[in-house]
């Protein structure tokens, strides 16, 4: 029996927020959004820290790289800023783009950073230099999300035309197209063990395909709309789903059965508009969305 409360709300963001991401160091929390800057939130104190820097676009994607001092915001307008930690500023704008960053990804393997853009294409840098190593041209859409799988040796793009494409990471070979959604695909995650993935999309299904036949396994009606982030838990056999119809969900991620959902309907003070991104901080489960708050939620197992 999972039981949920909410052991914090952290608020100052005056527009909605697109992006949440843990920092490499623990008990730090990074936001970003439609409006002026990218702030870092305290997890230890469940408390404002700073503005790290302003931003002249809305922020739709942050990412920070194991084993780099760096963090990465992909901004409306295209480019992607790089935020040193060691120097405190920003050290780099990454400008191959000029449509809207959906995604940002890393292989620790490769050193390599991928970018996913509206314009259909994934742009894929060096860690180590910062320059562009290839453009990877998906689709004729935009490219909304990815996901890397364990072993690093395939990579999943999310795209605007439903489908979900993967490639192997070695060589950027196109290996597979997985049809099934009937519209956009936001969210897409491998699981822990590397033997599926996960797919989310604005259809509202959540879609389970074995990873090794691409066969489809399972579809779940998960949502009454959009399926906006997937995010499994770190250590447990769960996945949590957020969503435009203003809830979460904790799923089973073995027998992909509903535990749990978070929402006002539940008796939950949850979020009043739509649910963009989660993320798992141990056993507290993180939410943010366009209600401008971002929602600490004790999750106990």
């Amino acid at each position: 029996m999972i039981t949920v409360h909410k052991a914090a709300e952290l608020t100052g963001h005056s527009n909605p927020i697109f992006s949440l991401e843990l920092s490499q160091k623990p008990g730090v929390l990074f936001s970003g959004g439609n409006d002026k800057g990218l702030v870092e939130w305290s997890l230890e104190n469940n408390s404002f820290i700073k503005v790290m820097f302003p931003v002249m676009a809305s922020i739709y994607a942050i990412h920070c790289p194991v084993g780099y001092p760096l963090m990465f915001a992909g901004l409306r307008s295209g480019e992607v800023l790089v935020f040193d930690f060691i120097g405190q500023k920003i050290t780099h704008r990454l400008r191959h783009h000029i449509k809207p960053i959906f995604d940002i990804k890393s292989s620790a393997q490769k050193d390599e950073l991928l970018i996913a853009c509206e314009d259909g294409t994934v742009s894929v840098w060096s860690l180590k230099t910062l320059q562009l190593l290839h453009s990877i041209p998906v689709s004729n859409d935009t490219v909304r999300c990815i996901t890397i799988n364990p072993a690093e040796n395939r990579v999943a793009f999310g795209c605007r035309d439903n489908r979900i494409v993967i490639y192997d990471l070695e060589d950027y070979s196109l290996i597979k197209a997985l049809i099934g959604h009937t519209m956009a695909v936001f969210s897409l995650q491998y699981a822990p063990a590397g033997d599926y993935l996960i797919s989310g999309s604005r259809d509202a299904q959540v879609k389970i395909w074995d990873n090794k036949t691409y066969s489809l396994l399972q579809n779940i009606p998960a949502h009454l709309f959009a399926v906006n982030h997937i995010a499994f838990h770190p250590t447990r056999p769960y996945f949590a789903t957020a969503s435009m119809d203003k809830s979460i969900k904790i799923w089973d991620a073995i027998d992909f059965k509903l535990r749990k959902i978070i929402s006002r309907e539940k008796g939950y003070a949850s979020h009043a508009l739509s649910v963009n991104k989660i993320a798992w901080n141990g056993d507290q489960l993180i939410s943010t969305g366009d209600d401008k708050n971002i929602m600490i939620w004790a999750v106990s197992f």
